[in-house]
């Protein structure tokens, strides 16, 4: 038996600026065009069922195109292959804070051979597969007791889904785990007992066990992209989104299926700074942009420059810079200053504490609840503080 297994679709994902000739933010378009893709390799592969492992859309309450499109490719892949089932478990973002509000997701439920999971666990059996499919939505780990993930018996093929983060497995300084999801310890998988764990939330394809693994997204759709790319350098397939094909077989079998995306998101090779002219910078970031096989036009680019003091960043050739912006679907310079030291004690050499220094001091410190990750809390602080230099450099 094959299984489609794909996850953290976040249709209506929007980011930057830059719009359709029909008027729809282009990353959203671009997600909505990885799904269509996606949905067509599905049907070429013809799996015997297919499991959405969370986060179908970006919000609770998603764009009207995004509600149109998807249920037009839900509605497409039914017609193509009738006789396999659906399964959609909703995840942090599906999720609304009150689940008296309801989910969209109900919506597919109108397509038949749809079936959606989005409060309490359940178990969807299938008969004719002679298959059971645990599903363990986002709401069942942050509502009431956590649930137990264990087989039914006589349950012939066995297969749980799930969406949140398996604590302890992910590389220890994984970047493309979302915040909001829940955290499951491995043990509670139980992953020995089930013949395929389908995992969402983890943006990069990750294998958790041979029988257990993470999908993926199928575009970048998470604050930090330019994390994804490096959490994908290290699982050997940097720059690729895509779902997965797994053959339950006596072995279990998992084939990655990678999926065209729109565009490239490109991570130039950082300049460090110390010690350059304005006009020094600016070559060496010329340089980069021109080292770029196909150029920069409708790309995503980032260029990181280290040890920028702010009269130097001030008169780089911003009006170059703006002509980037223009030529790519987004570049970002991200200018960093150097730390900086101070005089301590009797003429020793020290470094002053920075505003991001004393916020990571506190928030080291600070008590807070049991179910908040501080370790998270702590790099989310980070980050907001380098967005807020960042802008002040380039103002």
């Amino acid at each position: 038996m094959k299984l489609a297994h794909l996850a953290d679709v976040h249709l209506g994902f929007r980011q930057f600026h830059r719009l359709t000739p029909h008027g729809i933010n282009q990353r959203e378009a671009d997600v909505a065009a990885a799904f269509r893709q996606t949905i067509d390799d599905i049907v070429g592969a013809r799996p015997d069922i297919v499991i959405i492992a969370g986060d179908l859309f970006n919000s609770v309450r998603p764009t009207n195109p995004a509600i149109l499109h998807s249920f037009d490719q839900f509605r497409r892949l039914r017609e193509a292959l009738p006789d396999a089932p659906v399964v959609i478990v909703a995840g942090n973002h599906d999720t609304p804070r009150s689940l008296e509000t309801g989910t969209i997701l109900r919506l597919f439920e109108a397509v038949g051979g749809v079936h959606v999971v989005a409060d309490a666990p359940r178990d969807l059996v299938f008969e004719d597969l002679n298959l059971t499919v645990t599903c363990v939505p986002h709401a069942a780990w942050t509502s009431g007791a956590r649930p137990t993930l264990t087989p039914p018996r006589d349950a012939g093929c066995r297969v749980v889904v799930t969406h949140g983060e398996v604590a302890g497995v992910l590389h220890r300084d994984a970047m493309a785990v979302e915040y909001g999801g829940a955290v499951l310890e491995p043990s509670e998988l139980n992953a020995e007992r089930w013949d395929y764990v389908a995992l969402g939330h983890y943006h990069v394809a990750h294998r958790v066990r041979d029988n257990a693994w993470y999908s993926g997204a199928l575009e970048y759709v998470s604050p930090n992209p330019w994390g994804e790319l490096r959490d994908e350098a290290r699982e050997g397939r940097e720059g690729q989104k895509g779902w997965l094909l797994v053959d339950l077989a006596d072995d279990v079998r998992v084939e990655f299926r990678p999926v065209p995306l729109a565009r490239r998101l490109i991570d130039l090779r950082p300049v460090h700074a110390a010690g350059m002219t304005a006009e020094e910078i600016d070559a060496q970031i010329q340089a980069r942009i021109d080292g770029v096989p196909g150029g920069v036009v409708d790309q995503v680019v980032r260029q990181v420059v280290h040890d920028v003091p702010r009269p130097i960043a001030r008169d780089l050739d911003h009006a170059w810079v703006r002509e980037l912006k223009a030529r790519a679907l987004h570049y970002h310079l991200d200018l960093r200053r150097p730390r900086p030291h101070r005089e301590v004690g009797v003429g020793a050499p020290g470094v002053r504490q920075t505003l991001t220094d004393i916020l990571t001091g506190y928030l080291g410190r600070r008590p807070i609840d049991a179910e908040v990750d501080r370790r998270r809390l702590i790099a989310l602080g980070e980050s907001y503080m380098d967005q807020v230099e960042r802008e002040l450099l380039e103002d």
